[in-house]
């Protein structure tokens, strides 16, 4: 499993960094729309949500992150037209009441869930395309020291109700991680970060990371899954891969306002 993991990480990683960094950020839009798109997929399969209000919740959060990258402005309103799209589909397609508010509640929480919070990157690209490296490899960073610490170091466990694999030392090793990977991008490419600034970012980064992997396994324990599919080997699908950047990326652009590094 260890090795499926790294080989997959040693071909995204490099590829990941020359695409964003030397395509223009429209491209980067391009892309994660993608990953959300199908992100968002396998969580209505875990939610429950399937038919027409399952393709019309996919179709509207790729609108939310166009939308989001064209102008911010619009992005409340596109939203709320959202909201009554899947209402109005909700109501007319399933002439069935039952199980409408379940159904409901889940396609526009979907939406916050995965198009809404990974817009917040296209915020970062748009700032600088090494601020948004320097958050993929935190990140990954997180990842990778959580999982490496906490199967070798872990006894006590973290949060066993949700996720009763995770402990203590992998929470402290995605702290680690976090900080290592976005110190090593700091000396690499965002030399105009002063070091503490990039520490500061990376123990954000490795701390919400934990949180984001958290709330996701909370949804699958839930659904009563392992994955919320198999699409990547060794590594589940595409929203087990997301999941802390979904908390990683906001937490990332507001630190980076609150500390100057973004204006």
């Amino acid at each position: 499993m260890h090795l499926k993991r790294l080989a997959v990480a040693l071909v995204a990683i490099p590829a990941l960094y020359l695409y964003v960094m030397y395509l223009p950020p429209q491209y980067f839009l391009f892309l994660l729309a993608f990953v959300s798109t199908v992100a968002l997929a396998e969580f209505y399969v875990i939610a429950g949500v399937g038919g027409p209000v399952k393709y019309a919740g996919l179709f509207w959060g790729a609108v939310l992150l166009t939308v989001h990258f064209v102008s911010r402005d619009l992005f409340a309103e596109i939203l709320m037209l959202a909201l009554l799209s899947l209402l109005t589909v909700r109501l007319f397609v399933k002439r069935e009441p039952s199980g409408a508010i379940r159904e409901a509640a889940a396609a526009v929480f979907g939406l916050l869930y995965i198009p809404a919070l990974m817009s917040f990157q296209l915020n970062i690209i748009k700032a600088g395309a090494p601020l948004l490296v320097m958050l993929y490899f935190a990140v990954w960073g997180s990842d990778s020291m959580a999982l490496y610490v906490g199967s070798s170091l872990g006894r006590r466990k973290l949060y066993v109700e949700i996720s009763p694999n995770k402990t203590v030392a992998g929470g402290v090793g995605s702290l680690i991680g976090g900080i290592i990977g976005a110190v090593l991008i700091r000396f690499a490419i965002v030399n105009f970060m002063p070091l503490q600034n990039a520490v500061f970012l990376g123990g954000a980064v490795g701390f919400s990371s934990v949180v984001g992997d958290l709330v996701e396994s909370m949804f699958k324990r839930d659904a009563h899954i392992k994955d919320s599919s198999s699409i990547i080997p060794g590594h589940g699908g595409v929203l087990d891969k997301i999941d802390s950047i979904t908390f990683a990326g906001p937490v990332f652009y507001w630190c980076c306002i609150m500390l100057n590094v973004i204006g």
